[in-house]
C-alpha cells in the first residue's frame, strides 16, 4: 500500500457521461458564437431574437439561426444589460444558467449530427 501525504489530493476522475456533457456544453457555446458571427458577417445585420419579429419567409428562415445561436445571444444581451442597465446579479445568474442548459442541448444535437455524418 502506498502512503500519501495527508495534504495530497486523491486523483480526480471524470465519468464518461460527464466528459460527454462537458463536450456538448463547450461545443454548444462555440457553435452558437460561430453561427451568430457568421450571420453578422454575411448579412451585415446583428443576430438577435428580433429576427423572428419580421414575419414572412425571412423570419422562418432565421429560426434555425436563432435556435442554435441562442446561448450566445442570451449571454451577450445579459452582459450588455448588466453593464448598461445595472441588472441585478440574480438575473444575470439565471440567464447564464438558461444559456448553459440551452447550450448543452444544442451542443448535443450538433454532436449527434456530426456522429451521423461520420465526422466525429
Amino acid at each position: 500500500m502506498v502512503r500519501r501525504h495527508p495534504l495530497e489530493a486523491a486523483p480526480v476522475t471524470l465519468e464518461p457521461s460527464a466528459v460527454e456533457a462537458l463536450k456538448s456544453l463547450v461545443l454548444g457555446f462555440a457553435f452558437a458564437g460561430l453561427l451568430a458571427s457568421a450571420f453578422e458577417l454575411f448579412t451585415h445585420k446583428r443576430a438577435g431574437f428580433e429576427l423572428l419579429q419580421g414575419g414572412g419567409v425571412g423570419a422562418v428562415a432565421s429560426v434555425p439561426v436563432v435556435v442554435f445561436s441562442a446561448p450566445f445571444l442570451i449571454l451577450r444581451n445579459t452582459v450588455r444589460g448588466r453593464r448598461i442597465e445595472g441588472r441585478p446579479f440574480f438575473f444575470v445568474m439565471a440567464a447564464s444558467m438558461i444559456a448553459s442548459l440551452w447550450s448543452l442541448i444544442s451542443g448535443r444535437v450538433v454532436l449527434d449530427l456530426l456522429m451521423m455524418l461520420g465526422a466525429a
